[in-house]
């Protein structure tokens, strides 16, 4: 039996037992017909660059242009340059709606701005319970770290989510429904003062997470942000995650995989996606 038989066996028992959490990164979008939306920090930047003059030094670099447009044209042309972006409707992967549709799954991580993981929740049958809840810049929300939305886009209160079949979580925001960003540097400097200490992890995501196993599909692990918010969204789940990357990894990814016991599946996304599908329609024997 191969390693990767044996992986796809280990991540589809830990599904079928209720205790896997996929979180989803940049990269599936790369599965999408050509990028209607920026896939990368690199391309969001140089889509704010491209309407805003921004210094040659920042130009490329995400959270440093944002703060800059946040400084000097206010926090509201940055945010509308985000609803800009992000605004093209993605249609939902086949597996994104295969997460959605899968029972088991009690919680799905999404760490990116686009709304195609919440399109695939909307097309479930009416009355499905499920809700989502996000991160909140304190530019514009100070003191609140979260907030819960229903199945229709309207703010729920966190007593409501513990009655939903299924939790998208986004800690940065995304477009839809409330336009709610962490993007700039300010904003990230408020939220990792805090995240040592869970302050802006929801209550709920701390919940589900326990003794669960983290499946991180479109994840790369090679800048320190990407790292520093996957280590504390996985802090007291289990010791034992995967995830999809193909063919070698940076020093850095691999220290930080080992330290926090993420398994390399080494396989390209795309065969991944359509050897989920399959299997979770005829199961490994």
């Amino acid at each position: 039996m191969s390693h990767l038989t044996t992986q796809w066996q280990e991540i589809h028992s830990t599904l079928a037992a209720g205790a896997l959490i996929p979180y989803l990164g940049p990269g599936l979008l790369a599965l999408q017909p050509a990028g209607p939306v920026p896939a990368a920090p690199e391309p969001l930047a140089d889509f704010m660059a491209a309407r805003v003059a921004l210094p040659h030094k920042i130009r490329r670099r995400l959270t440093a242009a944002a703060q800059f447009i946040e400084n000097f044209k206010h926090r509201k042309t940055l945010v509308n340059l985000m609803q800009q972006a992000f605004s093209p409707v993605l249609p939902a992967l086949a597996l994104q709606q295969a997460l959605a549709s899968a029972p088991e799954l009690k919680l799905i991580v999404s760490v990116w701005y686009d709304d195609a993981m919440r399109e695939a929740l909307r097309a479930l049958p009416a009355g499905t319970g499920w809700g989502q809840v996000q991160g909140l810049s304190q530019a514009e929300h100070f003191g609140t770290w979260f907030q819960y939305y229903g199945a229709d886009g309207t703010p729920a209160e966190p007593h409501d989510a513990h009655f939903w079949s299924k939790l998208l979580y986004q800690p940065i925001g995304a477009h839809a429904p409330a336009a709610n960003y962490l993007v700039s540097d300010s904003d990230y400097v408020e939220v990792l003062t805090e995240i040592d200490i869970q302050t802006p992890i929801p209550p709920l995501v701390q919940t589900l997470r326990r003794g669960s196993h983290f499946l991180f599909l479109g994840c790369r692990f090679n800048d320190q942000l990407q790292r520093t918010f996957a280590r504390q969204i996985i802090k007291r789940s289990s010791t034992r995650h995967w995830a999809v990357l193909e063919g070698p990894l940076t020093p850095n990814e691999r220290r930080f995989m080992t330290e926090y016991g993420i398994e390399q599946v080494d396989q390209p996304l795309a065969d991944f996606c359509a050897a989920w599908l399959a299997q979770t329609m005829a199961p490994i024997l």
